[in-house]
């Protein structure tokens, strides 16, 4: 579950309203959130504070209302009255909480285009401070989008800027986020816990209450997926007692499900449907779109459990309602076009400064010589006229440029995702149609003990390591045209033959992983402060296989088949530094390279299967 930390602000040097009585936020920061917003809501209604105070007042009740509606509604207000007085700090902070209330409404693309806003201005203010906590935004709603390398460049782009701020909350925030990037997404628990340990012991440090209760249910979801049921209730339970308090009711209604889920496989199947009916409740009485949804799809889950079939047909009809109503294709596309559009913008800004600050040098020069030059009067006009045909011609050519490069990037970007054929498809038609693939090879790679050998690591370090060995990968698909499927984790999987018409492809393919194994011990005589070096395995198998493209949030090119899962069951049963290949893969590759017969081996759910080393490529003889 995503923490949902957005904004995080110091109840210092705050005004006293009126009523003489009444100086709020002089008590602890860590008071209840929605109670505090009732109380403000009250204030605000009654009309009884100081206009100079108004402000601030809609600030905190946009930051500290649960309900999305409520946030909206008062962020809108401070949006517009901040306009009106030219505040700076306030629209900045108006596009922060307007952004969260989208995001919690499931309205990803609003939320996208009001966190942009928000980082625009303070790009331009050089407000480090609140550009780092909107970068950290941006990344948790990439994340929610099920787009983990935008979220993690948002991460990285958050940590230099919250740790050199001292924003410590903000920045346990984000180490909180990777850890729920490696738990729920990557399905690496222990590296989860890493990440919730360094978070969980700055936010107990400062007793910031709202980061203890989150942490604690993130450590209980890592539980439950390692398995340990009673530690995962055991933590959740506690979170969920400190929401309460708090009465911040989404991570709530996300921890019943997991609640459901842990009663369920204990077979308690009454106590597992009320967990997820309460958090069906809790959702719809908040309106929480995104979590109405999964609600419902956790019900249909149980009654499928339970032989209920019409019942879990009707759940399951709610959930799909809900899920197309947050999550559809022409929001996916508007998102992807948000980021770009507002690039250009930025772009187009700077070219429009430098041209204005070119005509300003130019009528300073221009008035100087008609001073200086009277008699030379026509010649300075000609060349002013012929000055100014060059400069139209140059502005007309740079924004040529300009368009042309980001038209370049956006395809660039969609070959980053699908393969040159299937990304033209879906320009033209709009959809892919699944294709089968009689004979293709399949590579799978995976580091040894990395969750134990990164331990160790800074989230930067971390996150830079995996980068740098996977960047070197690619180049070395691209040598060998092949392709790039996807990565899970620390585990990177490819393909040949998907959409060359070669035959050579198993050749191909075992060609680069003698690359891929160079690169690996190159990285040994390398700086180890910056590049953590591992061992790597290698299992490599050629089969049939269907390819096609899937996903309603994002579009996610993606293969399957037997085929695959032999070619992870070669690469689990391979050795560091080793190349294990199947049985037909070797009789494709054994005219080219010297192998080593590993005899049969047990290998799961497949039963017994000849295994092959490959060892280096034979000597060509003249």
């Amino acid at each position: 579950m995503l923490t949902r930390f957005c904004r995080i602000k110091l109840f210092k040097n705050k005004a006293c309203l009126t009523l003489g009585f009444f100086c709020l936020f002089a008590t602890s920061i860590y008071g209840q959130n929605q109670v505090i917003a009732d109380s403000l809501q009250l204030i605000y209604d009654s009309g009884s504070f100081e206009e100079k105070n108004r402000l601030q007042l809609l600030s905190d009740l946009a930051e500290f209302h649960s309900n999305p509606e409520k946030k909206l509604q008062y962020g809108d207000e401070l949006l517009s009255r901040a306009k009106a007085k030219d505040s700076t700090k306030r629209i900045i902070e108006a596009y922060q909480e307007r952004g969260s209330a989208f995001r919690l409404k499931g309205d990803h693309t609003h939320a996208l285009e009001s966190f942009l806003a928000g980082v625009k201005i303070a790009d331009k203010q050089e407000n480090k401070g609140d550009l780092g906590i909107l970068y950290l935004n941006i990344g948790i709603l990439y994340a929610r989008m099920g787009d983990d390398q935008k979220a993690i460049f948002n991460y990285q782009s958050a940590i230099p800027i919250l740790k050199a701020e001292n924003d410590s909350i903000n920045y346990a925030s984000v180490l909180e986020n990777l850890g729920d990037l490696y738990n729920l997404k990557l399905a690496k628990p222990d590296s989860a816990l890493l990440f919730f340990k360094q978070s969980g012991d700055i936010y107990r440090i400062l007793d910031y209450k709202p980061g203890v209760a989150n942490n604690l249910g993130n450590i209980g979801l890592a539980y439950a997926l390692k398995g340990k049921n009673e530690l995962a209730e055991q933590n959740i339970s506690q979170a969920t007692v400190m929401l309460e308090e708090l009465g911040d009711n989404y991570p709530i209604s996300v921890y019943l499900t997991y609640m459901s889920d842990i009663y369920a496989e204990q077979g308690q199947w009454e106590t597992a449907f009320n967990y997820a009916y309460k958090s069906l409740d809790l959702a719809k009485e908040h309106a929480l779109k995104e979590q109405i949804g999964d609600a419902y799809l956790k019900l249909s889950e149980l009654y499928k459990k339970r032989g209920n079939s019409s019942e879990a047909l009707k759940y399951y009809q709610n959930h799909i309602t809900y899920r197309d109503s947050v999550n559809n294709i022409d929001k996916v596309q508007e998102i992807a076009n948000l980021r770009t559009n507002f690039e250009v913008e930025k772009k187009q800004n700077e070219v429009d400064l430098l041209n204005k600050e070119a005509e300003i040098q130019l009528l300073k020069d221009k008035r100087q010589k008609i001073i200086i030059y009277a008699t030379a009067l026509a010649l300075v006009v000609i060349f002013v006229f012929a000055f100014f045909l060059y400069k139209r011609y140059s502005f007309v050519k740079a924004t040529n440029t300009i368009i042309e490069e980001e038209k370049n990037r956006s395809d660039s970007l969609l070959l980053n995702i699908l393969p040159k054929e299937t990304a033209q498809e879906l320009k033209e038609t709009g959809q892919v149609e699944a294709k089968k693939f009689e004979s293709i090879t399949v590579l799978f790679t995976d580091f040894k003990d990395f969750t134990r050998s990164s331990a160790s690591l800074s989230p930067e370090n971390l996150v830079r390591s995996v980068d740098y060995y996977f960047s070197r990968f690619d180049e070395v698909m691209e040598k060998h045209g092949l392709e790039k499927i996807k990565t899970m984790g620390d585990s990177y999987m490819c393909t040949g033959g998907l959409h060359l018409n070669r035959e050579d492809h198993a050749i191909r393919m075992v060609r680069a992983a003698f690359e891929i194994v160079e690169i690996t011990e190159a990285v040994k005589n390398m700086d180890q402060t910056k590049i953590m070096p591992y061992e790597i395995r290698i299992g490599i198998n050629t089969g049939p296989v269907v390819a096609g493209v899937v996903g309603t949030q994002k579009f996610a090119y993606d293969i399957w088949g037997d085929t695959v899962n032999v070619a992870a069951r070669m690469e689990t049963n391979s050795e560091t530094g080793k190349i294990n290949v199947s049985e037909n893969t070797y009789e494709l590759i054994k005219d080219e390279f010297e192998c080593e017969y590993r005899g049969k081996m047990k290998v799961k759910n497949k039963g017994m299967m000849k295994m092959y080393y490959v060892n280096k490529p034979k000597l060509q003889t003249a």
